[in-house]
């Protein structure tokens, strides 16, 4: 069965994306050549969503990575699990809009698709358990 399996598949390789993207972090706090100001502006601007887009990034690999995990574990027990999948996969559009406001100036849209639907596919799979017979 795909449902999950492509949610273990991209939550790996988002984390991996997002791990590197906090290589660059490091970069810009302690060797880039503006790193004085990029430091001082710890808590706002650029700064700010980056390390918003970082963290959030590697939760929802994560998120996807376990979603994935018991889709394909519990897929026979579970209902709506083609639903769950694809809203927790949707979910990566959270921290993807965050690098894209960051880096391209776009409006949040993504941000709030993103953290909409991973909300709404973690609260679903709760149910889900909930109603699932053993």
């Amino acid at each position: 069965m795909m449902n999950g399996k492509n949610n273990i598949a991209i939550g790996f390789l988002a984390m991996g994306f997002f791990m590197a993207y906090g290589f660059l972090l490091i970069y810009l706090r302690d060797f880039a050549p503006e790193k004085v100001e990029w430091a001082n502006s710890y808590s706002i601007g650029k700064h700010f969503e980056a390390r918003l887009a970082h963290v959030h990034g590697n939760l929802f690999a994560f998120l996807n990575i376990l979603i994935g995990y018991l889709l394909l574990r519990f897929s026979d027990k579970l209902q709506n699990t083609k639903v769950i999948s694809w809203l927790a996969l949707a979910g990566l559009l959270m921290p993807i809009g965050i690098l894209s406001e960051v880096y391209f100036g776009l409006p949040p849209v993504l941000v709030l698709i993103g953290a909409i639907t991973m909300t709404v596919s973690v609260v679903w799979l709760g149910f889900a358990f909930l109603k699932m017979k053993l």
